[in-house]
């Protein structure tokens, strides 16, 4: 894919990721890593006979934070140089990802700006869209906005 055309793909699904497990060994690693150790995520014991879910839950960010990797694995900008994450516009977790739940991404386009900073630069705003496998609702919801720096021409 390449720069100057994706404002041609705006509102489109791009890319749909393939299923990934969230297993308790994910959660507690992300647990370690952020020091978030709430029981409801590394506490099986406690959270099948007290919480809702019958089982532990994955961190909310967890999921978020497994979105940049699978949009450099989805979509490939052959002519940028550079890619940073610039933040988010909205985020939403409308419903748990249950410990080994599989789940996947779809990449949508929402929009794409030309913007000069010191130099020229492409805004893109992706949105993703979690899904549980069989979950009647999106795990996570997120509008990624993303600044591609062109490669020197």
């Amino acid at each position: 894919m390449e720069l100057h055309s994706l404002a041609q793909l705006v509102g489109q699904e791009i890319a749909l990721s393939d299923w990934l497990t969230v297993s308790q060994a994910l959660i507690d690693a992300f647990a370690d890593v952020t020091g978030d150790r709430q029981w409801i995520h590394v506490d099986p014991a406690r959270a099948r006979r007290e919480s809702p879910f019958g089982g532990t839950i994955a961190h909310g960010f967890l999921t978020l934070a497994l979105l940049p990797a699978q949009l450099d694995r989805l979509v490939a900008i052959r002519d940028a140089r550079m890619t940073v994450n610039y933040g988010l516009n909205r985020v939403r977790f409308p419903a748990p990802v249950l410990v080994d739940s599989r789940i996947r991404v779809h990449l949508h386009l929402q929009s794409v700006e030309l913007i000069e900073l010191p130099e020229r630069t492409f805004q893109v705003v992706w949105r993703a869209e979690f899904e549980a496998q069989g979950a009647p609702k999106s795990v996570c919801v997120a509008e990624l906005i993303v600044r591609y720096y062109p490669a020197a021409a």
